[in-house]
């Protein structure tokens, strides 16, 4: 992922007007006890500025997570061959996140924690399917789809998978929020300017951009990333805090550049000849 998403003026997307905080050392400042004795509006309020003081929790987190890693390293600029290699990382993504996100509302219900097992059993339906529509969008592309996703594993797809299932998998898998908030609030800086630009680059008649579409500012992540606010805001401050570590975690690996070498577009295409449609 490229590291000038923080310059976006964008209003869903991040501005650094200031300095990035390490979340490890955040104590929240607000006070449950705020709200005792005032009348309704009071209580909203209190509400309000805790949501408030929520994101920007988890997206100083994130903002951190940019400034630790600041590459000057770029990925190859986009082409078709490049867009079928982003798509295969976007299916390997989408096909784990249905089965780790019901495993993890499992955990979480045998904990009792009933908020938290609502929103992971949420969050693994509203996912559903969306592994389907990268194969849609890579066949549209001109190429056999499974076979496509077989062969090609993104390395940084790869190691968000195996963060995501070690982060299900722990004694609490509680950072599968963080893991998810940060996907879904990065997936948000992709507006329609984005998706146009990637629909310049393919042949005419393609329709190539469903997963990218719904992993985006106009899809159905903008809801999600509020969601899941309001739903981190209720937590004790211990958890909302172990939920920002995980953001910053998440965000350090998506920021990260390759430890060696970009795939150059004829690698990929090396794999793609023989896996063209007749």
């Amino acid at each position: 992922m490229r590291n000038d998403f923080l310059t976006n003026t964008d209003s869903a997307c991040f501005v650094p007007d200031e300095t990035a905080i390490k979340t490890a050392n955040y104590t929240s400042r607000h006070r449950s006890s705020s709200a005792k004795g005032g009348d309704r509006s009071a209580l909203k309020m209190s509400d309000a500025e805790r949501i408030a003081q929520t994101q920007k929790l988890l997206d100083r987190a994130i903002v951190d997570a940019w400034y630790t890693v600041k590459s000057d390293r770029r990925p190859p600029k986009l082409t078709r061959t490049r867009w079928v290699w982003r798509l295969t990382g976007l299916y390997h993504l989408c096909h784990s996140t249905t089965r780790l996100m019901e495993e993890a509302a499992q955990s979480f219900a045998s904990a009792n924690r009933k908020s938290l097992a609502q929103w992971a059993t949420e969050k693994a339906r509203e996912e559903a399917g969306h592994d389907q529509l990268a194969l849609l969008d890579i066949q549209s592309m001109g190429y056999k789809a499974e076979a496509v996703v077989e062969a090609l594993v993104p390395p940084a797809a790869k190691a968000l998978m195996n963060h995501f299932t070690r982060s299900v998998r722990d004694s609490d898998p509680i950072g599968c929020v963080g893991y998810s908030y940060t996907g879904e609030r990065l997936a948000i800086c992709r507006g329609v300017e984005y998706i146009q630009m990637v629909e310049a680059l393919l042949p005419p008649d393609t329709n190539a951009t469903r997963c990218l579409r719904v992993h985006s500012a106009v899809g159905s992540d903008v809801k999600h990333v509020e969601e899941t606010i309001e739903m981190i805001a209720e937590l004790s401050d211990d958890e909302r805090v172990r939920v920002a570590r995980a953001c910053y975690k998440a965000a350090l690996l998506r920021f990260s550049p390759p430890k060696e070498h970009y795939i150059s577009d004829e690698e990929i295409q090396n794999v793609l000849k023989p896996l063209v449609l007749a």
